[in-house]
């Protein structure tokens, strides 16, 4: 008679002893798996580059002065970069982001210096054109059908032979690009780190808002993804990707105007330079914090590691062919460290995995 409440009294006290074992797990495991180097290598990249030009300049580069110096040196490379994550993460291809750059530079010095306008008109205009280039994409694009690669290339071609016609192929300086107001669009600072810093983190802000917080972004996602399984769920995918071409030009050209008022002249190669490393950083960036896709913090370390590695070579007064040759290296060590060699373990843990149940189902046999 007494071993019923006995048993019974025993039995609830093993109940809450698994659920404090349990809880504490799974803070850890996120904590764990957002500090892995497979979800953030490049920090870890970028954490050796640190520590190798410390010991290498150790007189001139950790200071404070050098990471204003990354900072303020690499934002305009960043807002490039950011150009891109719009259309890659809808699976489209956007080469004409470095001529319509250098397109809104040399047309806001154009207005500014030969035309005399204002500052406001100018940036309006220059803008504008940004504006029409990417619904131009748009229509070539979504509406004509053509690769975006390939049509992308092509719209670049016709906007560098409107800037050969606009310039002759020369910078167009001008005392009016260096004064006030113009200048401080990327001159002003404060406590030495200029405004298009700021530009760069409203830029990634607003971009990881659209894509991580909205239902477009997670539409923008799913067209990168399967267009064809989106549409079917009544995605209007051809709107978004016509979207994500007027808003890479859009950023890509404020970049040329905030460009322009950083050096004070318009060049017709201004975007030249960015093409390639902006394709890289958001290639890389795609490996960092949310693996697989195209996101805007990634991109935006990845322009920091890049932008390190290159400051740190110029104060060590390295070769110039340095700065190429590292930039090449660092990509492919990035993307195989955060792609490949993670990746590896996983299969064989997978394939160890199926072993046992192979052996276990000839035993049972």
């Amino acid at each position: 008679m007494t071993s019923t409440p006995t048993r019974a009294a025993e039995v609830p006290p093993s109940v809450p002893e698994r659920s404090p074992v349990s809880a504490p797990e799974r803070p850890g495991r996120r904590a764990a798996a957002a500090l892995s180097f497979r979800n953030i290598g490049a920090v870890y990249v970028w954490l050796v580059i640190v520590v190798l030009f410390t010991v290498w300049a150790p007189d001139t580069f950790p200071t404070v002065i050098t990471v204003k110096q990354v900072l303020n040196g690499n934002a305009v490379a960043g807002l490039v970069a950011l150009s891109l994550v719009p259309p890659l993460a809808a699976r489209v291809f956007d080469l004409s982001i470095a001529f319509t750059m250098s397109l809104t530079s040399v047309l806001t010095a154009h207005f500014m210096v030969s035309s005399g306008l204002g500052p406001g008109t100018a940036i309006a205009l220059a803008m504008t054109a940004a504006l029409l280039v990417g619904v131009v994409n748009g229509i070539v694009v979504v509406v004509l059908r053509v690769d975006s690669f390939i049509a992308t290339l092509a719209t670049g071609a016709l906007i560098q032979s409107l800037i050969t016609m606009v310039t002759d192929d020369s910078s167009i300086t001008g005392v009016r690009l260096l004064a006030e107001p113009f200048a401080s669009i990327a001159q002003l600072d404060a406590g030495g780190i200029t405004l298009p810093v700021l530009y760069l983190l409203l830029a990634a802000l607003a971009i990881w808002f659209l894509l991580e917080h909205t239902a477009t972004g997670r539409r923008l996602y799913a067209t990168g993804f399967n267009a064809d399984a989106a549409r079917l769920q009544g995605v209007r995918t051809d709107r978004l990707r016509f979207l994500t071409l007027v808003a890479s030009a859009l950023l890509s050209g404020f970049a040329g105007v905030v460009f322009t008022a950083s050096v004070g002249s318009g060049s017709p190669t201004a975007g030249t330079p960015y093409l390639l490393s902006a394709y890289a950083a958001a290639f890389v960036g795609a490996t960092q914090l949310r693996a697989g896709r195209f996101n805007a913090f990634g991109t935006v370390l990845a322009v920091l590691l890049l932008g390190t590695g290159i400051t740190g070579l110029g104060l060590a007064t390295s070769a110039q062919w340095a700065a190429s040759l590292f930039t090449g290296s660092v990509l492919i060590v990035a993307l195989v460290l955060t792609g490949g060699r993670i990746a590896l373990p996983a299969a064989l843990r997978r394939r160890a995995g199926t072993r046992p149940e192979t052996t276990t189902r000839k035993e049972v046999r």
